[in-house]
């Protein structure tokens, strides 16, 4: 009797411990993460302005918001730079990991290259690439200095163009990670498919159309919902990159808030700005992890 109820305790104890030892980091989160979320929410409904404030205004910072030119080239910007991120992104990733599917030799080698990148916080690399695209001492300067002088690549001061800068840097940091999640998609489909495929008469290019690309869905809904939760919240590199000019030429919706909370002192509308990002990212996510939760089971 006594050897029972010891494991009993045994098991209960061994039952408890994970949550025991979770529960702090849970606890932490759902307030410093969701708590501080949920009062975003809240603060996008007062007349919050240096500070937080509970006069209740209702609806009044979304219809000001709405009613913003800026908030307007933020988001013309925002269409501009995701549509362009993910497509890119996407078509370059598949490209890559097309490539090294081959079996090539230096593969090993070849994919922490690609990879590098995404190891880099986004304010590195929009410093790098200040530096590579600013004509007095980037990729134009240096043209100039071998004798190119008719050369100019001028983007980064382009109010017409500036917002590519934040593309190509963008691409270049983001591209070897959803090259892997295509090679690892690739690495997983049936060799006996292609194989009996390949046996009936099929060409590369069927091959790929047919086939491969088909069972490559899962892997390309998981490319475009990583990629447009970076594109909806990208904030530091557009900062380091151009900070947002020139003039508002590159100003995203996440610049769009901090400068209206932070400089501005404006904090309901740069909430209300907020709470409008939460929700794209939050129609993007949630039925990309309902489909997720319905496969499962």
């Amino acid at each position: 009797m006594a050897g029972s109820a010891d494991a009993d305790f045994k098991t209960r104890l061994q039952n408890w411990i994970p949550k025991l030892v979770l529960s702090p980091s849970l606890a932490m989160m759902m307030v410093f993460v969701y708590g501080f979320i949920l009062f975003s929410v809240y603060l996008s409904f007062t007349d919050s302005r240096i500070l937080p404030s509970f006069g209740w205004v209702g609806w009044e910072n979304y219809d000001k918001l709405w009613r913003l030119s800026h908030w307007e080239t933020s988001l013309i910007n925002m269409g501009i730079f995701a549509g362009l991120y993910i497509v890119i992104c996407t078509c370059i990733g598949l490209g890559l990991a097309i490539f090294l599917d081959q079996k090539i030799r230096g593969e090993g080698l070849l994919r922490p290259i690609y990879l590098y990148p995404m190891a880099l916080s986004f304010i590195v690399t929009g410093t790098a690439w200040k530096w590579f695209l600013d004509p007095g001492i980037g990729l134009e300067n240096v043209m100039h200095t071998w004798g190119w002088t008719s050369f100019e690549f001028d983007w980064i001061k382009n109010r017409d163009y500036a917002i590519y800068t934040v593309v190509l840097a963008a691409v270049w940091q983001t591209s070897g990670f959803v090259m892997a999640m295509f090679l690892a998609g690739l690495r997983g489909i049936d060799n006996e498919i292609l194989r009996a495929a390949q046996m009936d008469g099929a060409s590369n290019w069927n091959l790929y159309r047919r086939i491969i690309i088909p069972q490559l869905r899962p892997a390309f809904l998981s490319a475009f919902v990583i990629l447009s939760h970076l594109a909806i919240k990208t904030f530091d590199l557009v900062i380091a990159l151009t900070g947002g000019g020139p003039g508002r030429a590159t100003e995203l919706p996440a610049t769009f808030m901090y400068s209206y909370t932070f400089t501005r002192n404006q904090m309901g509308i740069g909430a209300a700005s907020a709470t409008i990002m939460l929700m794209t990212i939050a129609a993007i996510m949630i039925p990309y992890l309902y489909a997720e939760l319905r496969e499962k089971r």
